[in-house]
């Protein structure tokens, strides 16, 4: 959980400096990351009010890039569905890719779900968020062009860190490959909503290919059990 945490810590101080720079003040800063915690879509949007938007693309665009958390809160949604509301909404606030990640990585592991581990990492993620959110409105009131220092690769490395960890077979690679080139190709075509058709299109990949492997395993306790261990190391 710790290295996680710490690996947010320049996206938060890029979204605090980046909020000073658009033009809001130090609480309005602060009070985003605490009542929106949104992480990507807090920096969009951000953008998107520094280039004078409008309301309605600053809201649509940081919908679209928190659609993700339909799917986050699908796979859990049988663990959560007994529990009373506050509860729910309280998990479903906490909610982001690290807590979705570490979670399911404590289910893997303990085969079970933990209401209080979960709600516990998106807590301590809340904490580090709003802490690194702090010190970059006093960094964007002090250091001019925070951007040059090349903070917002702390995006791209979280979502790495998240990702690989969890590439056990072949179904998830080729979920992972597929919404990646996908997503590629769709930002190169200029298309709106690529975000959210890479991401249906890695969902399709990775069930196709577990489906197949699925398939396979059910086919291969017929054969004799040679040939049965090298289809499934195949899958694997």
């Amino acid at each position: 959980m710790f290295p996680l945490c710490v690996a947010v810590i320049p996206w938060g101080i890029l979204c605090g400096s980046l909020a000073i720079q658009v033009g809001l003040s130090p609480w309005q800063a602060q009070a985003m990351s605490l009542f929106v915690f949104a992480g990507a879509a807090q920096l969009a949007g951000m953008q998107l009010i520094g280039l004078g938007s409008p309301a309605m693309p600053v809201l649509s665009s940081t919908f679209v890039i928190s659609s993700r958390h339909l799917l986050y809160s699908a796979v859990f949604q049988s663990y959560v569905k007994d529990l009373p509301l506050f509860k729910r909404i309280v998990f479903a606030f906490f909610l982001t890719d690290e807590m979705f990640a570490l979670t399911n990585v404590f289910i893997a592991k303990h085969k079970r779900f933990c209401y209080a581990y979960a709600v516990a990492s998106g807590i301590a993620f809340y904490v580090m968020w709003n802490l690194a959110t702090l010190v970059g409105i006093v960094a964007g009131n002090n250091i001019e062009n925070l951007q040059a220092y090349g903070l917002e690769f702390a995006i791209a490395a979280t979502f790495i860190a998240l990702v690989v960890p969890a590439i056990k077979d072949k179904s998830v690679l080729m979920s992972v490959l597929a919404s990646g080139v996908s997503v590629l190709v769709l930002e190169l075509l200029a298309f709106e909503y690529a975000l959210i058709a890479s991401t249906f299109i890695g969902m399709f990949a990775g069930y196709y290919f577990a489906i197949k492997s699925v398939a396979r395993k059910s086919a291969s306790r017929k054969m004799s059990p040679k040939y049965a261990a090298k289809q499934e190391q195949n899958d694997e």
